[in-house]
């Protein structure tokens, strides 16, 4: 799965946090309850965009001051600029050298025989 072969690059380089990061965020853009629009975005911001979160993700000082500041009273876009910092690094940045890599050379060999399915965003 390619996905996986892209998550397990990003393990490599230590940056598996950004991946999971833009994920959660596709996840969270899915909730229906608001109730846990607020527990979700909680669990979002304290595990990726606080200071010293333990998969904190690198953004710029003025989206996590404007997420932090409205984090008490979350919409499903409060992440949506965070989103599309973590989305351009990862297209720009490390999908590139992802494609250059064995973990993807690997997957292109499983993939000649069977469907060529995207399996990517940005691919």
């Amino acid at each position: 799965d390619g996905l996986a072969a892209f998550r397990t690059f990003l393990k490599s380089e230590f940056s598996e946090e950004n991946v999971e990061f833009w994920l959660a965020c596709e996840d969270f853009k899915k909730t229906k309850s608001s109730a846990k629009i607020a527990s979700k975005a909680q669990k979002i911001y304290s595990d990726f965009i606080q200071a010293d979160a333990p998969k904190e993700i690198n953004i710029d000082f003025h989206t996590k001051n404007h997420i932090s500041q409205n984090i008490s009273e979350p919409t499903l876009s409060c992440f949506d600029d965070a989103q599309r910092l973590i989305y351009s690094l990862m297209a720009k940045d490390s999908f590139p050298r992802f494609l250059r890599s064995e973990e993807y050379k690997e997957l292109v060999k499983k993939q000649q025989n069977g469907n060529q399915k995207r399996w990517l965003p940005f691919s």
